[in-house]
């Protein structure tokens, strides 16, 4: 069952966990005498040999080299296929984003992604149990904020947003990251 934070796994994943489990094997390595070269957990490790973790830039290197693995798993990283910082129940609604002509939500708790500065996604994602790592919390404001090009999409999207006033009274963050936000939503009205 999936979590907010779980990730789906894709062949792509599974190819690379395959991969990285053979090297490991070849080295007559466990996953915990890799976990412990490589300053991961054993349960880092064994999610990633499944599919069901993207590994880190820093995981890839240290693995490379641990398992002298001539370069195989820095190619195969270029290659993995899911959107970083995406949680599982969101890839297909981006999904459908990125194909649509037309776009109307209406929220009563958040801003819409779209419309999120940093601040505010960053203070948002913090209230959120579990708190996210510091790379799991950076990777998610990052897929959010990539997902902001589509306000600038040429053929533009018609979009509709529709915000209880009782969010921006909330003031998630603070008072300036609400100023923030309120300047950057007036800002977005004239995209």
């Amino acid at each position: 069952m999936a979590n907010g934070s779980t990730l789906e796994s894709s062949d792509s994943l599974k190819a690379f966990g395959a991969a990285l489990k053979t090297f490991r094997e070849r080295a007559l390595m466990t996953q915990e005498q890799l976990a412990e070269r490589l300053n991961y957990s054993h349960a880092s490790v064994a999610s990633v040999e499944q599919g069901r973790r993207m590994p880190t830039a820093v995981f890839v290197e240290r693995a490379e080299e641990e398992l002298e693995a001539f370069g195989v798993l820095r190619a195969m990283v270029r290659h993995l296929g899911r959107q970083r910082g995406l949680a599982v129940w969101f890839r297909e609604w981006a999904q459908l984003e990125e194909m649509a002509v037309g776009l109307c939500t209406y929220e009563c708790r958040v801003v819409p992604g779209l419309l999120q500065t940093e601040a505010y996604t960053r203070a948002v994602m913090l209230n959120v149990p579990p708190p996210p790592s510091e790379e799991q919390l950076e990777q998610r404001i990052a897929a959010r904020l990539a997902r902001q090009e589509l306000l600038r999409r040429r053929p533009p999207i018609a979009f509709s947003f529709i915000v209880e006033e009782s969010v921006l009274l909330r003031h998630t963050g603070g008072e300036e990251v609400t100023r923030e936000l309120i300047d950057h939503l007036l800002a977005c009205t004239e995209l």
